[in-house]
Parts: C-alpha cells; sequence; structure tokens
C-alpha cells in the first residue's frame, strides 16, 4: 500500500486518510469537516479573518434582534387589546411599538445579508485554494495514475467537489450552529416566561424533527452516491464520444454511442427518481411533526389565556417565536441534507488528494546541473508491474552533443525508456544518470527543464498557434516566437493564414495537418531550448515528403544537443552515432547504421524489409498525387473552407 500522510492546511498538495473503506461514512464526513475548519481562518490573510469576525459580530446581532423581535409583537399586541383604555396606550404606544417591530424584522434580515456579503470572500478564497491545491496535486500524481482514471469521471469528481466547499463553510458557521443556539434560547425563554411545559413540548417537538431529519437524510445518501455514478459514467461516456468525434463518423457509430449514453442516463433517471420520491416523504415527515408541536403549543397557550394566567400578546409571542423558529429549523433540514450531499460530493475529491504520488522528490534535493548533457542507463531494468518486465538490464551511454537511435519492433520497451528518463516512472533496478548525477536524486522540475520532447502524435491545446508554440517556454517575448516557428520552417504557413500567429488550431489541434502539427512542437521544443532531446518516432505518421522537411528542421534543432531517437523508420537513423535494436526489453545488437547492415543480423533484416515498404509506398504516393492533379485540372474548388484549410 502507498504510504500517506495527513492534512496540513499549509500544504498545498493536502492528503487524506486513504481508502473509503477502512472508516465508518460518519468518520469520513467528520474528519472533512475538520479538514476545512482551517479555511475558516486562512493563514496569512488578516483581510479574510477580519471579514470572518465581522460576519461573526452580525451574526449575533442578527440573532439577537431575532429573538428580541417576537417581544415587541407581543407589547404591541397588548396595547391593542381592550383592557388598554388611555388614548396614549391605544394610539402612541402601539404605533411606536409596530414600527420598533418593523424595524427590528429590517434589522434582522439586513444582518444577515451584511454576514453573507462578508462572508462570501473567504468562501469563494477557499474554493480556490482547495481547487488549486486539487489541480496541482493532479499534476503531481504519476503517469500510472493518468493512465488508468477516466478524464471525465475525474473533471466531474473536481466540479462537484470544489462546489460543495463554500455551501459547507457558510452553512456550517452560519446556519446549523445559529440554529442549534436559537432553539436553545427560545427554549431557555419559553420555560422561564411560562413553565417548563412550554419548554418540554418545544424541545421534544423540535428534537424529533431534527433526529426525523438526519435520519432520513442518512437513508436518502445511497440514492444521491447512485445518482453521481450515474452521472459521472455518463459524463466520461460523452467526452470520450466526443473527443473522438472523427472516429465515430468513420464507423457512422453515431447511434452506438447514443445508446451508450442513453444507457448511463437511464441508471442516472432512476438514481435521481429515487432521490426526489425520498425528499417528498421527507419534506412531508418535517411538516406533520412541526405543526404537531405548533399546535400543542398553541393549545396550552389558549388553555392559559382561558384561565386567564396569560394574555393575548403572550399566545401571540408563543407563536411568533415557533413560527420565527421553523424558518431556519426548516432551512436546516434542507442545509443538512445539501451538506451531506456536498460531503458526499467532495469524498471523491478528498480522496483524489488522498492519492500519494507515485514519483516524489527527496527532501531537500538538488536541481539538477547539466554541463554537457550526457546521458547514461547503467543496468536498468523495468516492470509496469510484476509479472510481465519490460526492461532488462539495459545499460547504454550518450556522449554529450552525440546522437543516440532505439529501434525494435513494438512492445520492446523503446518508449518505456524515454519515460524512465522523464522519471514519470523509477526503475525496478539500476539507475539513469545525466552528467553522473541519479536523476533520482535531483528535482524532477530542473529534470524535465533539462530534456526536450517531440512525440509522435502531437496533442495541441485548443489555443492559438502563439500559445503552442510558446508553451515551450511561457516568458518568451513575441519575437523569441516566431524567430522559433521560422527555425521550425512553419514561420512561412504561419504567415499566409488570415489570423496569423493568433490562428485557433482547434480542439487538440485538429484543424493542423499531421506536418504542420510537428513542426508546432518542433518550434515549442526549440524555444524551450534543452540541453538533451528526445524524439519519439515523430515522423512516423507522415508521407514521404513531409517526413523528409520533417527530418532537416530535426537535424537542425538537434544540432549540438544530446538527442536520443525513438525510430519506427530507420531510415531517420543512418546519421546516429550508435544505433541500439532492443526485442522483448534488451539490447541485441548496437552499432552505427553501416556496421549493423553489414553484419547482416536483426537490424540488416529490418533495414532490407523497410526498404521495400519505402519503394512501394512513394510508388503509390507518386500515383495518388498525379491521379489528384487530373481531378483538380478537371473540377473547381466548391463549399467554404477553414480558415486553415484555404493557406494548405
Amino acid at each position: 500500500m502507498t504510504p500517506r500522510r495527513a492534512i496540513s492546511p499549509h500544504d498545498s498538495g493536502s492528503h487524506f486518510d486513504p481508502e473509503p473503506g477502512e472508516r465508518s461514512s460518519q468518520q469520513l464526513h467528520w474528519r472533512t469537516l475538520r479538514a476545512l475548519l482551517p479555511l475558516l481562518w486562512p493563514y496569512g490573510r488578516i483581510d479574510l479573518r477580519l471579514r470572518v469576525a465581522a460576519a461573526i459580530i452580525a451574526l449575533i446581532a442578527a440573532k439577537a434582534v431575532t429573538v428580541y423581535v417576537p417581544f415587541l409583537y407581543k407589547a404591541a399586541v397588548d396595547s391593542l387589546a381592550p383592557e388598554a383604555s388611555a388614548a396614549l396606550a391605544a394610539v402612541a404606544v402601539p404605533v411606536a411599538l409596530i414600527i420598533a417591530y418593523g424595524v427590528s424584522r429590517i434589522m434582522m434580515i439586513g444582518l444577515a445579508q451584511l454576514r453573507d456579503g462578508l462572508f462570501a470572500e473567504v468562501g469563494q478564497n477557499a474554493v480556490r485554494v482547495v481547487a488549486v491545491r486539487t489541480f496541482r496535486h493532479i499534476h503531481a500524481l504519476s503517469l500510472r495514475f493518468h493512465l488508468d482514471r477516466r478524464t471525465g469521471a475525474l473533471n466531474r469528481v473536481i466540479e462537484r467537489g470544489t462546489k460543495g466547499i463554500e455551501f459547507l463553510l457558510r452553512f456550517t458557521l452560519f446556519n446549523i450552529l445559529p440554529t442549534i443556539i436559537e432553539l436553545i434560547l427560545v427554549c431557555g425563554i419559553l420555560g422561564w416566561m411560562f413553565g417548563i411545559w412550554y419548554t418540554a413540548v418545544t424541545g421534544l417537538a423540535m428534537g424529533l424533527y431534527i433526529w426525523f431529519t438526519f435520519a432520513v437524510t442518512e437513508w436518502r445518501t445511497a440514492f444521491r452516491r447512485q445518482m453521481n455514478d450515474r452521472d459521472a459514467d455518463a459524463n466520461t461516456k460523452a467526452i470520450d464520444s466526443l473527443l473522438n468525434f472523427e472516429t465515430v463518423k468513420y464507423f457512422g457509430n453515431e447511434e452506438h454511442e447514443a445508446r451508450r449514453f442513453d444507457k448511463s442516463m437511464i441508471g442516472y433517471e432512476a438514481a435521481a427518481v429515487k432521490t426526489t420520491t425520498s425528499l417528498a416523504w421527507l419534506n412531508t415527515g418535517q411538516t406533520v411533526i412541526f405543526t404537531a408541536g405548533l399546535t400543542a403549543i398553541m393549545l396550552m397557550a389558549g388553555f392559559g389565556i382561558a384561565r386567564g394566567t396569560m394574555t393575548i400578546g403572550d399566545f401571540v409571542l408563543v407563536n411568533a417565536f415557533l413560527i420565527q423558529l421553523y424558518q431556519p429549523l426548516n432551512l436546516l433540514g434542507s442545509v443538512y441534507r445539501e451538506i451531506k450531499q456536498s460531503l458526499i460530493d467532495m469524498e471523491a475529491m478528498f480522496n483524489l488528494l488522498d492519492v500519494a504520488p507515485e514519483i516524489a522528490d527527496r527532501e531537500a534535493a538538488p536541481d539538477l546541473k547539466v554541463e554537457g548533457g550526457e546521458v547514461a542507463f547503467d543496468h536498468v531494468s523495468f516492470a509496469y508491474d510484476a509479472e510481465r518486465g519490460i526492461l532488462h538490464d539495459v545499460s547504454f551511454r550518450v556522449p554529450a552533443g552525440n546522437t543516440l537511435a532505439l529501434v525494435g519492433p513494438s512492445g520492446a520497451g523503446k518508449s518505456t525508456i524515454s519515460r524512465l528518463l522523464f522519471r514519470f516512472y523509477e526503475p525496478v533496478e539500476g539507475r539513469i544518470l545525466i552528467d553522473g548525477q541519479d536523476i533520482r536524486e535531483v528535482k524532477q522540475k530542473s529534470l524535465r527543464a533539462a530534456i526536450g520532447m517531440v512525440p509522435q502524435d502531437t496533442v495541441l491545446f485548443n489555443d492559438t498557434i502563439r500559445y503552442n508554440i510558446r508553451y515551450g517556454r511561457p516568458d518568451a517575448t513575441d519575437e523569441e516566437v516566431e524567430n522559433a516557428a521560422r527555425l521550425a520552417q512553419i514561420a512561412d504557413f504561419i504567415a499566409k493564414l488570415p489570423s496569423g500567429y493568433d490562428t485557433m488550431v482547434g480542439e487538440r489541434g485538429l484543424k493542423l495537418s499531421g506536418g504542420e502539427k510537428q513542426r508546432v512542437a518542433i518550434a515549442r521544443t526549440i524555444l524551450k531550448n534543452p540541453p538533451i532531446l528526445l524524439l519519439d518516432e515523430a515522423t512516423s505518421a507522415l508521407d514521404s515528403h513531409t517526413e523528409k522537411e520533417i527530418q532537416a528542421a530535426l537535424r537542425q534543432v538537434s544540432h549540438n544537443r544530446t538527442t536520443l531517437i525513438i525510430a519506427h523508420r530507420l531510415s531517420t537513423v543512418v546519421e546516429a552515432d550508435e544505433i541500439l535494436v532492443l526485442e522483448h526489453g534488451r539490447i541485441v545488437e548496437r552499432g552505427r547504421h553501416g556496421d549493423l547492415v553489414a553484419r547482416g543480423g536483426k537490424y540488416a533484416a529490418m533495414w532490407n524489409r523497410q526498404r521495400e515498404v519505402d519503394r512501394v509506398r512513394e510508388q503509390l504516393e507518386e500515383t495518388l498525387a498525379h491521379e489528384t492533379e487530373i481531378e483538380m485540372s478537371d473540377s473547381a474548388p466548391a463549399g467554404a473552407v477553414s480558415e486553415i484549410d484555404q493557406t494548405r
């Protein structure tokens, strides 16, 4: 089991106790509330602490006015009773009391709104802090975690969890606690003025109301969990389908996707119906309990008037206290339900925060110091799981400024070497060194800053070309961005676009061709200017003409840099200083291109097969190009095209 550590209010990577089944639901809820308490008194934020203090003062003042309002109501009613015969008592006093009553009610509402206004910034700050903390934590988690997670469900977990934070903070402090205090005050006042039985009946009715609300809400919790699970499943299927829009269209599977989505929505619908119907039962039970208690108190007050021990004003006072108490108490039921639902929504997010990063920097780890950029694998073995080894005792050295190529069939372990170099995973055995420094002993950020990557499948952000190039170094100037584009041989293409560098590239860069995306990736790496370069089959999906252009750009980028090339097409590695042939995670051949071909081993066999494939492919491309030219000469272009397609 991965080790865990306790949450700290000042820790940007806070962790919560792990496995959901290890503790009861109640323990998890209380732990969650305790974890949120530091957000009520934010560390280092005097302005927010002052707001919290002012909000509490407004809360106390509002409750004081709330408890006093019924007394004004009673005094006004008594002054209007037939016994008050004096003109002053009959006119001036009631008017003054009624005005005071009205002013008090305005103050009661006004103070409550002031309280909410003062606390708003505190709540939103808490939402931001936890959202950013979660975002940072997710990026700190291992590649293994992200390969196993569904992005849609992950996004839903974070969205629901952060939305529940402000609600929990605001209503825990400003509704539940004040309502309980008001209930105690009302019971005390009624007992002091009218006798213990008023306290007993009021306390019994309100206690039964609270118990019923909590008990039924616990019962409804399972339905809410089911609804969230179905919602996350439906959202995941929707996002996955839309991200693969082209694939859906290629296979004509629109109805298949709709059926999958509908299946998830059917489950959501059933859970949502149960949630709504159980809410109706809860509301009905609450109304019956409160009305029974109110009726009993009013009957007792009526008998008191008949016996002459109470006035009409006392009758009104008792009624006003209970009706006034009913509003927050009724809200307490709703708030408790929402708090339970928010806690459920937040559990998944907190469990996510509880996942410890698989790869973590050592305490006080230094930055990587790159002098030449020599890369060495020293007897490295690795397995994604214990039952299936990927690399076995792999050793090689790439002197500073040299180029090493890794070739071999799929599954030989080539991409795994790149992931280990980036320290997405750590070797089971052996070491990986850069300029003699074990990469496990240095900070990950400094390690990755020293390595540039041009992947096989370049996925761009749904933003402008300028943003995607600048991603290599976010503080780069426009001039540096444009210079990188020129070196990557994409500046001429960008210049022809109507919006130039401000052209949007679309979701995952789908508005650009494969070659254009690769050039953007190269420009991004040029801008990063790393001493070590890793090319992961960067041209395997391109046609021959585009491949040659990209290769020219890559040669310029890799000049005087330590370069590792993961190659599918052997024609791209003929100039490498050393070529490693991998098979089943082991180095089976190594040497320069000419030596390996002359040796007549596995590399030579791969080279001969690929030359034949390339020859057939080039002939096919020439034929297709010739046929396209004939078709274009016989027909004129029709229809609108995108701003990028117009320049292609």
